[in-house]
């Protein structure tokens, strides 16, 4: 049986990863969304998560529910292992990473693209202050993150540009995705 590629989707915050992410689902290419766990507070939304308390996400690490987990933005985040069953169903699966555990991704999948994200500093600042779910101060160090690299080793990565229309970021990453597949 064939698993379906992991498709990491990177990138600062504010770049938009969870609009391309769904909009790449939407698209009916048996592209899947992985919902994270996150230890985010009560009120505050954005992607489509589990939410998690400290001591839930704890009990979850030591049960062995994770497959990957990291902490920032003073939150903790979460792959839930039941990554492997949805790996049997769909013919790719998209899944918000932070790059500081792409390596550990690509070592555990095998099969795994990262689809890197950028744009401009303007746009960044623009989308993070139109979800004003930040503090100036968080604000700003998220901005700062945003010039931080991929870290080295990585096999498969596609950049794309997504300073512009969503559509054009979307045809351009499923072209990419096919070039990679052929």
């Amino acid at each position: 049986m064939t698993l379906a590629t992991v498709i990491a989707v990177v990138g600062p915050s504010g770049v938009g990863k969870d609009s391309v992410m769904e909009a790449l689902a939407a698209r009916g290419d048996d592209l899947q969304l992985v919902r994270r766990v996150i230890t985010r507070p009560a009120g505050e939304d954005g992607e489509v998560f589990a939410r998690a308390t400290e001591a839930e996400f704890d009990a979850g690490l030591a049960a062995g529910d994770f497959l990957l987990n990291w902490d920032a933005h003073g939150m903790r985040y979460g792959i839930p292992a039941a990554i492997h069953d949805q790996r049997r169903q769909a013919r790719g699966l998209l899944v918000n990473l932070s790059r500081s555990v792409l390596l550990d991704a690509q070592e555990l999948f095998g099969d795994f693209v990262v689809v890197s994200l950028t744009a401009s500093p303007e746009v960044l600042a623009a989308r993070l202050d139109t979800r004003a779910r930040e503090s100036v101060e968080d604000r700003q160090r998220r901005l700062d993150r945003a010039r931080l690299k991929l870290p080295e080793g990585l096999r498969r990565v596609i950049e794309v540009d997504n300073s512009g229309a969503l559509d054009q970021t979307i045809e351009t990453i499923l072209s990419r995705l096919q070039c990679e597949s052929a």
